[in-house]
């Protein structure tokens, strides 16, 4: 029986994929390599880290306030700063830092209404 390998990408729909992705290498130094795309060397990903799939009930609120039925998880080298900068970039925080076992959250709307989850996973133990 074939398995899932891991998480191979993120599709969604955008008013402008080339601005928004414009946007996401602007605020985000996220490498675009074509008008509305990135690709994510897997080289970059802490040994620590890992890729999740996980289905919310449709009644959740984890998504607000974003009208979005999904949400992107990021990881980032730096919480706080990829907040910073952000913002300067006219995103919206959307609540507060959280840190657990698991790492430290952060998350906002970028300009087309999603939410983007950011997250530094934990230091190697």
């Amino acid at each position: 029986m074939a398995k899932v390998l891991g998480l191979g990408g993120i599709f969604f729909k955008s008013d402008d994929p080339e601005a928004l992705g414009e946007w996401y290498k602007k605020w985000l130094n996220m490498p675009i390599a074509f008008p509305g795309g990135a690709v994510l060397p897997s080289a970059q990903v802490p040994k620590e880290a890992y890729s999740v799939w996980s289905a919310f009930p449709k009644d959740t609120d984890y998504m607000d306030p974003s009208p979005q039925p999904f949400m992107f998880n990021l990881m980032v080298d730096d919480v706080d700063e990829a907040l910073k900068q952000v913002q300067e970039g006219g995103a919206t925080i959307a609540g507060e830092i959280e840190e657990s076992e698991y790492g430290r959250f952060g998350w906002f709307i970028d300009p087309d209404g999603n939410k983007v989850e950011l997250w530094k996973p934990p230091a190697a133990k």
